[in-house]
């Protein structure tokens, strides 16, 4: 096996960007159903988030309609909750089997009822019909959905995702008319609570609207308010938690029965000195020049054009370009002297966009032809949107199966194609993180920038002893970049004391981080975590069929089972909402109910409670004093040129520990 490390930039963008909204048939003469207000609560607390959406639809027309409405899906989002209110009534949404909520929801639209209906379709967007809205009325709808949100270097990030991605097929996008305007009042309520001191709170796009009040350290609330507003842009919101925090141990549980296993998430912020990364390398650019990236190619090419321009004498590099097919257009790597990276600075920047997208053919001829005795990066810029040659996410895996490789994911623009991107972070043990379209471009560098140019952990893994743990996320971790926190969800027994050990390598030496502390054996107070935990085992097990580690059969099953008991929309399950009438007639039980009950009963009980510290290793500190961030420095960085640098030097780096370490390259 040949070991380079491959580092690649993955910027999914958008082939036709579609704002959230309500559709219509093209060939339908009724106006389209509007959008009359739209608000999002948001409370970001204990490591993951609630996001609260309710709309109120009117129907402009003097027959009554059924309202389609779709928006794009968050990244880790478990849809729990949907109410619709027709008139005084109150309808209420359980998770059946996708087809069968399917056909109870025509079945009921069909007879002239009120009911609604929730699905996923795949990895792109939640679809959500409601029927009828009356003629000349509103109609409320509320949905609900819970996200982890783990902190990254010390900044934490929130997205609602309202710019769809454009990645349906042209034949939807034909059908299809789409209403994306706010006729009154879009409005934003978030609440933020933390443990640790929060330094500032950044809303990009939103400096003047955004009320910021700081009512604590830890506690900020934003209030934005806006008038005839467009669902196109998304709502992204920052945090940055102050600096040079300890290294620490959290853990959040569920367990309102002792005699009952529970939930836990364990949250650990690794504070270690990871040293920073000087020297350069060979570099591969593979560079989409489909036409789905017509929008970004400027950007693209200025980008690359900077990087190059960074390179240091001694340096090479080399440039792929694919669409249907890809080709190598510097023949094999040229020197990276100033006359070099003159002439293909240019030759770059008078790149124009064809058709396909073929990723595994630029990746191929990345991949060939590598110099054994240089440390080689290849950096990656496509949008993902895979539609020529080999598009499998299992044939991705066998090829970078051969070559130890690790990848930054950067993926920008929502509806990407993340199953894709999650197989091969999980084959190469390397990461991703999303970049929305109406990002601070800035604020994803500062993320990123720690984490590419310092050295990592290698072949880490973190083990729970003295408490039985099981169904839970993999304890092989691989690397672990700086900054970054390992989020672990898993069940348990019985209450008690656990021994936490995270081990890795660090430059060549084994190092060990030991931490004491006890799970509880009742706990009530975050049902919620039940969904987070049974999404974690949902992706995991997508990831899974994707790469061919599983059979797709046995993993559909899993996947269907942890969508019925845990009341979770997936690609196999749905929510159907109905009266209490309808759901006895269907004969539906009412699980989600009984959930639903639970978590809104644990939230207004934390409601009205101070901040909870989840930090459980204050006597045994796991990392002895070290610092969790410190993101340091300054001055702007340029938003695509930036990141490939970081890159380029991170991959660099770390081909060259692997050589002088003779283990695995990070």
């Amino acid at each position: 096996m040949r070991r380079f490390a491959l580092s690649a930039l993955a910027i999914l963008t958008a082939l036709s960007a579609q704002a959230a909204g309500t559709l219509k048939p093209t060939s339908s003469p009724d106006l389209p159903i509007q959008i009359k207000k739209h608000h999002l609560a948001v409370v970001i607390n204990n490591g993951w988030a609630r996001s609260e959406v309710t709309q109120v639809f009117t129907n402009p027309n003097d027959k009554d309609l059924e309202a389609i409405y779709t928006f794009p899906l968050p990244k880790s989002a478990s849809l729990s909750e949907m109410t619709i209110w027709a008139g005084e009534k109150e309808l209420n949404g359980e998770v059946v089997e996708a087809k069968e909520a399917r056909r109870v929801y025509e079945e009921e639209r069909d007879a002239g009822n009120d009911a609604g209906l929730a699905e996923k379709d795949s990895y792109q967007k939640f679809s959500f019909a409601v029927s009828p809205v009356k003629a000349h009325a509103d109609t409320k709808v509320r949905f609900v959905y819970y996200q982890p949100l783990p902190i990254d270097t010390g900044i934490g990030r929130y997205v609602y995702p309202l710019e769809e991605g454009g990645t349906d097929d042209p034949a939807a996008s034909q059908f299809w008319t789409r209403n994306a305007k706010v006729e009154e009042h879009f409005t934003v309520d978030v609440e933020l609570k933390s443990e640790w001191p929060v330094d500032d709170v950044r809303i990009p796009g939103a400096t003047q609207d955004a009320k910021i009040t700081k009512v604590d350290a830890g506690h900020y609330k934003v209030a934005i308010d806006r008038e005839g507003a467009e669902l196109g842009k998304d709502f992204i919101l920052y945090y940055r938690l102050v600096d040079n925090l300890p290294g620490r141990v959290e853990l959040v549980t569920y367990k309102p029965d002792a005699n009952k296993p529970g939930t836990f998430m364990l949250v650990v912020t690794p504070g270690m000195d990871l040293q920073p990364i000087k020297n350069g390398a060979d570099y591969t650019f593979v560079l989409d020049v489909s036409g789905s990236m017509a929008s970004k190619l400027q950007t693209l090419a200025a980008g690359v054009s900077k990087a190059l321009g960074q390179m240091k004498p001694g340096d090479r590099f080399r440039i792929v370009t694919f669409s249907d097919n890809a080709r190598d257009l510097t023949n094999g790597f040229v020197d990276a002297s100033p006359q070099n990276v003159a002439a293909w600075t240019e030759a770059v920047g008078k790149l124009h966009t064809e058709s396909g997208t073929n990723v595994y053919a630029g990746l191929q001829i990345a991949l060939d032809k590598l110099d054994d005795d240089r440390a080689t990066s290849i950096v990656l810029v496509t949008d993902g949107v895979t539609n020529q040659g080999i598009v499998d996410p299992k044939e991705f895996r066998a090829l970078l199966k051969k070559y130890d490789v690790r990848v930054f994911g950067f993926l920008m623009g929502n509806s990407a194609n993340w199953p894709l991107m999650r197989v091969i972070a999980d084959a190469t043990g390397g990461f991703y993180q999303a970049v929305s379209n109406d990002d601070d471009i800035v604020g994803s560098i500062m993320l990123a920038k720690s984490k590419i140019t310092s050295e990592c952990l290698h072949d880490a893994t973190l083990k729970i002893s003295g408490v039985e743990t099981f169904d839970k996320t993999d304890e092989l971790l691989g690397k672990v970049y700086r900054g970054q926190q390992l989020v672990v969800f898993g069940r348990y027994k019985q209450g008690g004391t656990a021994n936490v050990t995270l081990a890795a390598k660090l430059t060549g030496k084994d190092e060990t981080y030991k931490a004491t502390f006890d799970f509880p054996n009742v706990d009530a107070s975050n049902p919620e975590l039940e969904r987070l935990w049974a999404l974690d085992r949902i992706e995991d097990t997508q990831t899974k069929i994707d790469g061919g580690v599983i059979v797709e059969d046995e993993g559909k099953s899993t996947i269907q089972n942890l969508g019925l008991q845990y009341q979770l929309v997936t690609d196999y399950t749905s929510m159907v909402v109905l009266s209490d009438a309808d759901f006895t007639k269907h004969g539906i039980e009412r699980n989600n109910q009984k959930r639903v009950a639970a978590e809104h009963a644990a939230q207004t009980a934390r409601a009205s409670q101070p901040i909870v510290s989840h930090h459980v290793d204050k006597q045994q500190p796991m990392f002895n004093g070290g610092k969790s961030h410190s993101l340091g420095g300054g001055g702007a960085i340029d938003p695509i040129s930036g990141t490939i640098a970081l890159t380029l030097a991170a991959a660099a780096w770390a081909a060259r520990q692997k050589k002088k370490e003779g283990g695995d390259a990070s």
